[in-house]
């Protein structure tokens, strides 16, 4: 599976407001961007189109900055990437040239995308978030 960079952005800041979802702060972009090594211009650009579709909220000001609008287990990384990505719900596309093997081919691909899309949608942000802190807590320091 490929996944754009924008993409991977998106995810890994909502992953990051989803484990600081709690405290209900805001989150500064040059935050996130700073953590994460995202150019900060191309984030304000993804997270404007996350609040568009209403998955974050903004505050203006000196202690602006985003967080989630939803609770993190309602936000799934396929509704991140449809979002993104835009709605691609036709993953199988026309034959090329109409034979048994082809059609095998289309058959086999069209089940990938829709096990894919089946994984992505269990998966929430309040997952990835408990995923993601236990594998910084895990992590052994010499």
């Amino acid at each position: 599976m490929n996944i754009s960079a924008k993409t991977e952005y998106a995810c890994v800041a909502m992953i990051e407001l989803a484990a600081l979802y709690d405290s209900g702060d805001p989150v500064r972009v040059r935050e996130l961007a700073a953590t994460h090594s995202i150019p900060a211009h191309f984030l304000t650009q993804i997270l404007l189109q996350l609040k568009g579709a209403g998955m974050v909220q903004s505050t203006r000001g000196a202690t602006g900055g985003y967080r989630l609008a939803r609770d993190p287990s309602e936000i799934s990384i396929y509704d991140i990437h449809r979002v993104i990505e835009g709605d691609s719900d036709q993953p199988c596309g026309a034959l090329q040239k109409p034979t048994p093997a082809a059609a095998a081919l289309k058959a086999l691909c069209c089940e990938a995308a829709t096990a894919q899309r089946e994984i992505l949608s269990a998966a929430t942000l309040a997952d990835m978030a408990e995923k993601a802190g236990s594998t910084v807590e895990d992590m052994f320091y010499i």
